[in-house]
């Protein structure tokens, strides 16, 4: 599977670089673009569970990286003024 990471900037200024399992990310988010931050944080948990799937219909189990990836995004979320908006800075293959 193509996995790729995409690189965010969270409210706080605070650069994270994210995984993902497969492509389906930028089915979700463009590079440059600025969502708040439950909007992003929704985006990312269906882009994730989605990824997680593919992998589980290729190779018969759940991606557990997409999951924990999921989780530290919720966690960072969570730290954020709840008015904040998240950039994707860039994707990398």
């Amino acid at each position: 599977m193509p996995e790729m990471r995409f690189h965010v900037r969270w409210p706080d200024g605070r650069r994270e670089a994210c995984y993902s399992p497969s492509l389906v990310i930028k089915d979700y988010f463009a590079p440059g673009e600025t969502y708040p931050l439950d909007d992003f944080v929704a985006k990312a948990r269906t882009a994730l569970t989605i990824a997680s799937e593919r992998v589980r219909e290729k190779y018969g189990f759940a991606c557990s990286s997409a999951l924990d990836q999921l989780q530290r995004i919720e966690a960072a979320a969570r730290a954020q003024a709840p008015d904040g908006r998240v950039t994707v800075e860039a994707f990398e293959p």
